[in-house]
Parts: structure tokens; C-alpha cells; sequence
């Protein structure tokens, strides 16, 4: 028995926004799961490298980095979406972001490619009413076999959790 996934106008936007705003993202793993962000919100790829702790931070936000004179906070997205056993390992990399005028670093377990997705490669995200918060999400891509869980990296950002990062950078 199957039942049909509804979702809402807003996110329908969002995906149909995304779609036509050229639909290529940059993909990475999560685990077991591959998610993928707009490729115009990438500055740039590092290792994981030695980051400065700061003191009473949320567990996610792992301290900052010193980038060209830039105080950088870095958030693993592990931890932020509760994966469990979080390991850093030589596949582990930090996307450097732009996101709403501001540079930000995601810890993920490694970078897969750049990808092109069409709009009927991307479908909206299933609607989970009120059990959590998706609001991040823009939709799931397909290729292939592959899904991908598709990020709107400035809403994640830019919630009560980067007001946090914001205030954390400014301390530094």
C-alpha cells in the first residue's frame, strides 16, 4: 500500500527555484548518505585541519579557523544532524561556504563531485508535518541509483545557529 507524499508550496518553490537557478550542486558525504549543495555557496575544499576551540560553544560547532584573516567558524554537520559516532579520518574535509554574505566551514566525511541535476531530477523533500525541522531541506535529486538529499545551505545556516556562530566568530 503506498501513499502519496504531499508537500508544501513553499518547498515546491524552493525546489522549482533551485531547479532553475542552473541545478548544480556540490556533493558529499554524511555516513551512509550523500547530500548536495549549491555550488555557487562553495568557496573552497580543505582538510581538516587544527581548529581553535571555543569555550561553552554548542557540541556542533566545532571552534574556529584563522583563513586568510578571515575568523571561519566550523560546524560538523555530523554532529549538527546527530549521526552518531563522528571520526576523522583522511577523508575528512571542511567546504568552505559563502552563505548570506558570511564565511562559514562544514565538516563532512568526504566530497564526492559536482553534479548537474534538471528539474525533473529533483523532487520535493516528504513532509514530516511537525515531528522535526526540514525546512533546510530543498528536495532529494536523483542519478542514477544514487539519491541525494539536496541542502538549502543558507537556511541551515542562517537560523538561531548561526546567530550563535556569528557570536562565537565575533568572540575569537
Amino acid at each position: 500500500m503506498s501513499q502519496a507524499i504531499q508537500s508544501t508550496p513553499s518547498k515546491q518553490g524552493a525546489v522549482a527555484a533551485t531547479a532553475a537557478a542552473g541545478g548544480e550542486f556540490l556533493t558529499f558525504t554524511l555516513g551512509n548518505e550523500e547530500y548536495g549543495v549549491d555550488i555557487l555557496k562553495v568557496q573552497e575544499i580543505r582538510g581538516y585541519d587544527a581548529i581553535t576551540k571555543i569555550a561553552n560553544a554548542p557540541e556542533f560547532i566545532k571552534g574556529v579557523v584563522n583563513l586568510r584573516g578571515i575568523i571561519v567558524p566550523i560546524v560538523d554537520m555530523r554532529i549538527k544532524f546527530n549521526l552518531g559516532n563522528v571520526e576523522y579520518n583522511q577523508f575528512t574535509v571542511v567546504i568552505i561556504l559563502n552563505v548570506c554574505g558570511r564565511v562559514v566551514g562544514m565538516v563532512v566525511d568526504g566530497v564526492s563531485d559536482v553534479i548537474m541535476l534538471s528539474p525533473d531530477k529533483i523532487k520535493p523533500a516528504p513532509d514530516f508535518s511537525a515531528q522535526f525541522d526540514i525546512e533546510y531541506l530543498i528536495g532529494l535529486g536523483t542519478v542514477d541509483q544514487r539519491m541525494l538529499i539536496l541542502v538549502d545551505i543558507e537556511k541551515l545556516m542562517n537560523g538561531r545557529d548561526m546567530a550563535l556562530m556569528n557570536e562565537y566568530a565575533e568572540a575569537a
